[in-house]
């Protein structure tokens, strides 16, 4: 297979320099302390070009001898009880079993734990956090989506995509979710060996991937990326919105997506483990990522209609005010930069939702009790993930 030696191509770039000089990239860097520099890019790049070799296996070894649904409901069985000692399977199954239940050293359930409260805990405000600002800003960086593109899963639509990801994140976001054969840990199995059917699809189908330029697809420091985005940017965006967090809830935030990064096949030392290791990591991947294309003015446009589209809400005003919501609330948080190079929609005084929800999470964090928010949190995200399930579904 053929090699290539990665730079940090795009590090002179003005989307680049711009995020980092004087977008969010610069308030990110105040916050964690992060020092930035390109010392460590040679110990990282090289996950461009790497996989979850073990998942990929599997696909190989297992999904492509019998049918995917055969396949499928044998791995849930598997995911949710352990494989059975009189049943013969793959080496490669075997052995991602034997890691996924073997629980490593380093893992902290107090971290898990306060990492799980602090998602559920912002309610709704972590839902569009990571809606308007981490998936939607994740859409400037041309190459992370393609993967989307070419294997055509754009043809499902922004509902059934936005579904998903609600439902995987409030599954891993749960108290005691990523327990051994729990919820969270069957989200997370299953979105590996998704990702690794994937790649399998891609690579049969796809003859113009561009390796050199897009590493491999779906690979594991798009994946350190895709776990920061889940972490770090939620975060961020979190905190723009008047949410406050303990250091220690920051630090589980970290943990649990260290963890469920883990799970899904990246390796624990490139993982980071608080803020300041997650921004030093963010910024060596930005520098060999692309601004938007249009394949990402695609991708945020179908999100923009979604909720003009949105089929939980019985009327079209309705639907435009959750539209006026959602742009209102990524003009807020994205950079104007960003935002315009999404095509996004103005809107009028985009200001108004995003600064009374600041105001309104300022109030409710100085009256109401943690464990109040925790349990008015989960279950506005539960109600929200269930009304998109009985759509999409």
């Amino acid at each position: 297979m053929k090699t290539f030696k990665l730079e940090p191509r795009y590090k002179d770039a003005f989307h680049f320099r711009a995020y980092w000089g004087n977008g969010n990239g610069k308030d990110i860097v105040e916050w964690s302390k992060a020092n930035l520099n390109f010392d460590d890019f040679y110990n990282q790049c090289h996950l461009y070009y790497e996989v979850d070799e073990l998942g990929d296996q599997v696909i190989q070894e297992f999904y492509t001898n019998q049918s995917f649904k055969e396949a499928n409901s044998k791995l849930e069985t598997y995911i949710r009880s352990g494989i059975p000692n009189n049943e013969e399977v793959p080496e490669s199954v075997k052995a991602l079993f034997e890691f996924t239940e073997c629980v490593p050293e380093w893992l902290n359930e107090d971290l898990l734990q306060l990492g799980a409260e602090a998602c559920m805990k912002t309610g709704r405000d972590a839902l569009m956090s990571l809606r308007d600002y981490s998936l939607m800003g994740g859409y400037d960086y041309a190459y992370l989506s393609k993967p989307l593109v070419f294997t055509g899963a754009l043809k499902k639509g922004a509902l059934k995509r936005l579904s998903e990801t609600l439902d995987f994140w409030i599954n891993v976001t749960r108290t005691n979710a990523m327990a051994i054969h729990a919820k969270g840990y069957e989200f997370a199995i299953k979105t590996r060996l998704i990702h690794s059917y994937a790649r399998f699809q891609l690579k049969k189908h796809v003859k113009d991937w561009d390796y050199e330029e897009m590493g491999e697809p779906i690979n594991l420091w798009d994946m350190t990326a895709t776990s920061n985005g889940f972490s770090l940017v939620l975060l961020h965006g979190l905190k723009k919105l008047g949410n406050s967090f303990t250091e220690e809830e920051e630090k589980g935030m970290f943990h649990l997506w260290k963890y469920i990064s883990y799970l899904m096949g990246v390796p624990a030392e490139y993982l980071p483990g608080d803020k300041k290791e997650a921004t030093e990591n963010f910024f060596l991947w930005t520098s060999i990522q692309p601004p938007a294309d249009q394949d990402s003015v695609y991708l945020a446009q179908s999100l923009v209609q979604e909720s003009l589209e949105n089929p939980i809400l019985k009327h079209q005003f309705q639907r435009n005010f959750l539209n006026y919501i959602h742009v209102s609330s990524s003009k807020f948080l994205l950079d104007n930069e960003v935002f315009e190079r999404l095509e996004l929609p103005l809107v009028w005084n985009a200001n108004l939702i995003p600064k009374s929800l600041k105001f309104g999470n300022k109030v409710m964090q100085k009256y109401l009790s943690r464990e109040t928010q925790i349990k008015r949190g989960d279950k506005l995200q539960m109600d929200i993930l269930q009304q998109y399930l009985s759509i999409t579904n």
